[in-house]
């Protein structure tokens, strides 16, 4: 077994960097980095993947892909098998060293988004706290509508939702410039509404968001409460669900345990894929901290990160 795992690590050496040339960074860094080799046998290649969610993904959209690549190191015809890894740790950031600068490409953005080009899945970091909801958000960024619709991410407060709602955004119209992509507050959305009503301007306020493309609401917990917000953001929703656009929504609490909200949307909360964010472990606040200071372009010994990691 021991010499199959080096042959093994020894080709897909080979093969990954012709397979990186071929994809967007961020599809790489999440999918194809985290696999493993694990054997090369009667000419199947097995590799391990972090979960289930990278399994049925990788084997959707990239396996033509990784066979070809292999075949041509190989010089002959293979297999692939993924198999799950059994809770097998796959850090994303390696501890004790800031990532490598990626600067996120700029480009102007549209003048009515509220989308922010610092907040990009380059700049994201990523651990084992918070890898299911970026390869969720990174898998509708590049397919719109067409896996997890609605997307819900839920967390604390300071654990990168916002991050990955505007990352999903600036991906959307980096890559498909024409789309229409809404980024708002739930609070933005309510003071919308209300300033709608108050200047007798509902018909322009649902046209403003029942024809994007994509639209991004942050912290809806907020909604709790609020019926009249409750029963436009439904009819909302159920406008922009119906004609095949996507939304992603964060939180602070999954659907369920958000108080006075209406079962009607707690129920289409629940249609597509709900994703949590859990606090950060120690190695990644360090590749967090040398993240945002590398980007503030600040020196951060590493006496200090670790001082601030542990409190």
């Amino acid at each position: 077994m021991e010499s199959e795992n080096l042959a093994a690590s020894q080709v897909w050496r080979q093969a990954l960097p012709r397979i990186e040339r071929q994809l967007s960074k961020p599809s790489f860094e999440t999918f194809l980095k985290a696999m493993r080799p694990m054997a090369l046998d009667q000419g199947i290649f097995v590799f391990s993947v972090p979960s289930l969610f990278a399994k049925e993904w990788v084997e959707g959209r990239y396996r033509r892909l990784i066979l070809d690549t292999l075949e041509e190191v190989l010089t002959h015809g293979v297999d692939v098998q993924f198999v799950i890894a059994d809770s097998e740790p796959q850090p994303a950031a390696t501890p004790g060293a800031a990532a490598p600068h990626n600067p996120a490409v700029t480009r102007p953005l549209p003048s009515d988004t509220l989308i922010n080009g610092k907040y990009t899945f380059d700049t994201f970091v990523i651990g084992n706290g918070n890898r299911f909801a970026h390869a969720a958000a990174l898998a509708v960024a590049e397919a719109p509508a067409r896996a997890y619709n609605p997307l819900f991410i839920y967390g604390g407060v300071g654990l990168g939702k916002t991050h990955l709602l505007q990352a999903i955004g600036y991906h959307v119209l980096t890559f498909k410039q024409m789309a229409r992509v809404m980024y708002v507050s739930s609070e933005h959305f309510t003071n919308d509404l209300i300033n709608s009503i108050r200047d007798d301007k509902t018909v322009q306020f649902r046209n403003k968001y029942r024809t994007a493309d994509v639209l991004l609401i942050d912290d809806i917990q907020f909604l709790a409460g609020k019926e009249r917000t409750q029963e436009e953001f439904f009819h909302t929703f159920n406008a922009l669900h119906e004609s095949n656009r996507q939304l992603i929504i964060s939180s602070d609490r999954p659907p369920r345990e958000i108080p006075t909200l209406e079962d009607r949307l707690r129920s289409r909360f629940e249609w597509g894929l709900i994703a949590d964010i859990q606090p950060p472990d120690y190695e990644t606040r360090i590749a967090i901290l040398r993240k945002k200071a590398e980007l503030d372009g600040v020196a951060l010994p590493d006496e200090t990160a670790q001082y601030i990691a542990q409190h």
